[in-house]
């Protein structure tokens, strides 16, 4: 073997290390970007936020659809992961809304995309059907450790909650519209809870 051969390995695994970081950091900024600006949103902002060239975004994701699906994933694996982390929270009913509360971030991003991207139906709703069992059993997890703790009734199903926040933010039309959803998402749980005595 010569010395160039013993040396090709050692000078592949940085790159291999800063693509995966660049695609992070991209997941990121596209989150940000999206959830902040909407249809305004722009590939090069993402790019800028980032601190990559726009070449950097586009060979990670080559079409508006491949950016789409990985943006929207990796959210949803967020989400997965925080229900996740709150199971054993000392207040069940506390981590419910801060996963509610991350779930409006969710649609604010995804709203922003399907905007700024005119992502096709078929894209949608391929990518939200592969995902929406995922973010209901999340759900599922949290609000039924509040019902066997007897904090909240069992009125309304993970996904009957989950159809509910998203319909809220869906219908607001306000620039601070996720600030306007907090408030609803408190009314909804209260709205869950049991009476003293119960």
């Amino acid at each position: 073997m010569s010395s160039n051969e013993g040396n090709t390995k050692p000078s592949t695994r940085p790159q291999r290390a800063d693509a995966r970081r660049n695609r992070e950091r991209l997941l990121s900024a596209a989150r940000i970007v999206f959830a902040a600006n909407g249809g305004n949103a722009s590939l090069q902002g993402i790019a800028r936020e980032a601190g990559v060239g726009i070449g950097t975004l586009y060979r990670h994701f080559p079409s508006r659809e491949n950016l789409y699906t990985a943006v929207y994933e990796h959210e949803v694996d967020q989400l997965v992961a925080l229900a996740a982390s709150r199971t054993q929270a000392p207040d069940p009913v506390a981590a419910l809304r801060d996963w509610l509360q991350a779930l409006v971030s969710l649609v604010a991003t995804k709203t922003g995309m399907i905007s700024a991207l005119a992502i096709s139906a078929e894209t949608k709703s391929a990518v939200s059907q592969a995902t929406s069992a995922r973010l209901i059993d999340a759900l599922g997890s949290l609000l039924d450790r509040c019902v066997t703790q007897k904090l909240l009734r069992d009125a309304l199903s993970a996904r009957d909650v989950l159809h509910a926040v998203v319909g809220m933010c869906l219908i607001q039309t306000e620039p601070d519209w996720q600030q306007r959803v907090a408030p609803m998402i408190d009314v909804l749980i209260d709205g869950l809870r049991r009476p003293a005595g119960d």
